[in-house]
């Protein structure tokens, strides 16, 4: 079968791309918007990728497409696909019946920490030889890619709240029918599709639906709106963490060590290279899910010391005359205080430069404004890329690496390419 994937360089759509190689079929793909790692990640798969989305550039001869949320009416292409009766469908709709109609899925959801999570709980179960699949919205450096058919019945996958496509407007986790869940936390974001928290609260309890009575419900047990979320309706066993049944001692102020204890008993402990509380409560809940698979605690312990992180997570892309830049995805305020309060507990007094481009339609549309002002605080400089006050990259960059001096982090944060401002700035600070 000859498959063409609309927005195929969205890590997601990327990922469903690499799932139908592994399957046998022949993929192709066309997007706008590509940059590395996807793109580059996409290209060492052999997948052809078309350039925009003309209708001329249609393959006439695609038995599915597979349409991206990105996906818009009037797009040439799209209304190309309904005019001619083309036969498709979303993403997440064909990953649902044609990938995990027959797996035990262990599903992460939440507004952060969705992408580190899943790579973690996936790594735990590959160092357990379990030989997961799984499909996560970033590359997971223990694995080199994004998604990966797997030789079990165990299947990983990161559960957006987003929604599915133009003619689905239900968000993608609820076609994904998983055993193992975990809600990481639950925060207002996607102010483009969901007008109030109560909305997202709605489409989790739809996913806590859809979850059996012998599977089990991993919970952060210090968010009020998932206690909300579960007061609407659970019919699954529920485990907490970060308080309650699962929680961590720190050995460390930065979170590179701490030992785990279950209901009061302790499993061992954690010593590994991520940073911050977030991450700690990220392993808490990945060693939960790991152990309903099967993987004792001390097994799944054993593995996050080898855990390697994911790409555009703390990156560190390289340090020059001193000088260490770092590339993160943050792009919600509570990620970015969180990420800027694991990098000062660990590089102390050390002065922080952070650069933030407000990417996401919610962080466009001022949403959160006075929230990431607060959240930058942390920073001893912070520049917000933002046109008109910077209409240029290369000035920024140049800026930035004139501030620089030995002995400084610089914090790039982006859900983007950020116009490659991490290379341009290495390149100036080595010159």
């Amino acid at each position: 079968m000859k498959i063409h994937i609309l927005g195929i360089c969205g890590t997601f759509m990327g990922g469903i791309a690499l799932l139908a190689r592994a399957q046998g079929h022949e993929v192709t793909g066309a997007d706008t918007n590509v940059y590395p790692p996807m793109s580059t990640m996409l290209a060492e798969q052999g997948v052809d990728i078309l350039q925009g989305y003309q209708a001329q550039d249609f393959p006439a001869d695609a038995d599915a497409i597979v349409v991206g949320n990105v996906m818009r009416r009037g797009l040439d292409v799209v209304e190309h696909m309904l005019d001619h009766n083309l036969p498709y469908t979303s993403g997440p709709q064909w990953l649902g019946e044609h990938i995990l109609r027959e797996r035990w899925v262990l599903a992460v959801a939440g507004t952060h920490g969705k992408t580190t999570t899943a790579s973690m709980l996936a790594w735990i179960l590959e160092y357990a030889g379990l030989k997961p699949g799984f499909l996560i919205g970033g590359v997971p450096q223990n694995f080199g890619v994004s998604a990966r058919l797997g030789d079990s019945p165990f299947f990983v996958v990161e559960a957006d709240e987003y929604d599915t496509a133009f003619f689905d407007k239900r968000s993608k986790f609820v076609h994904y029918h998983p055993r193992t869940v975990i809600l990481n936390n639950l925060e207002y974001d996607h102010a483009d599709i969901f007008p109030d928290v109560q909305a997202i609260k709605t489409q989790f309890h739809h996913l806590m639906r859809t979850v059996p009575g012998s599977g089990l419900a991993v919970v952060n047990a210090q968010d009020a709106n998932l206690s909300d979320t579960l007061a609407m309706g659970c019919w699954t066993p529920v485990e907490t963490f970060a308080d309650g049944d699962w929680r961590a001692d720190y050995l460390q102020a930065d979170g590179s060590e701490f030992r785990v204890f279950c209901q009061g008993v302790e499993q061992g402990v954690v010593r590994w290279d991520l940073l911050g509380e977030h991450n700690v409560n990220n392993a808490l809940a990945a060693i939960a899910a790991a152990r309903h698979a099967g993987v004792p605690a001390e097994h799944a312990i054993a593995g996050l010391a080898e855990f390697q992180g994911v790409k555009r997570r703390m990156q560190v892309r390289g340090t020059v005359r001193g000088v260490t830049v770092y590339d993160d995805f943050a792009h919600h305020p509570t990620a970015i205080t969180t990420t800027l309060a694991g990098l000062r507990a660990k590089v102390g007094n050390a002065r922080i430069i952070a650069l933030l481009e407000p990417r996401s339609n919610t962080m466009r549309m001022g949403t959160h404004g006075a929230a990431v002002a607060e959240a930058l605080q942390v920073a001893d400089y912070a520049f917000i890329y933002q046109l008109p006050e910077w209409d240029d990259i290369d000035a920024l960059a140049a800026t930035v690496a004139q501030l620089s001096q030995a002995g400084d982090h610089v914090l790039v944060m982006s859900n983007g390419g950020f116009g490659g401002i991490h290379d341009k700035l290495l390149t100036l600070l080595a010159s």
